[in-house]
């Protein structure tokens, strides 16, 4: 599973972890890896998150936290996945694939994902969020 932060203010954190995720662990993830992304992109300036209506993201624990934490984007409840990281998951799923050799396991994975997160131009997220 993975999980990444960006914004018009630059990459923030990228989480690879094993397994599925509940509320409970979207919620440390935010905490871990969100929340000090937002301080160090933002410093202070207003932002507002975005993310989808996954059950961990609509859970009441979480629709709890999020307000105490950060302003979100609300997101209709059955709209598309036209949210700008899609299109950036895509494109380094693209990245990935055309590697050669061909990623051939896990931590062969994980190094690819990190690579291709740390390669992403800001110029190409610029356009992304300005497309919304």
């Amino acid at each position: 599973m993975v999980w990444g932060f960006m914004s018009a203010c630059g990459m923030g954190s990228l989480h690879i972890w094993k397994g599925t995720i509940n509320a409970e662990r979207y919620i440390q993830v935010l905490e871990q890896h969100m929340l000090p992304s937002r301080h160090r992109l933002f410093q202070g300036r207003p932002c507002i998150f975005q993310h989808d209506n996954a059950r961990p993201h609509t859970a009441s624990i979480t629709t709890s936290w999020l307000p105490e934490n950060i302003p979100v984007l609300a997101w209709p409840a059955y709209s598309p996945d036209i949210s700008p990281i899609e299109h950036v998951w895509d494109a380094m799923d693209r990245r990935i694939r055309q590697r050669v050799p061909v990623p051939a396991n896990i931590q062969q994975l994980q190094t690819a994902t990190e690579e291709e997160w740390t390669n992403i131009p800001q110029a190409k997220i610029n356009n992304l969020i300005n497309s919304m």
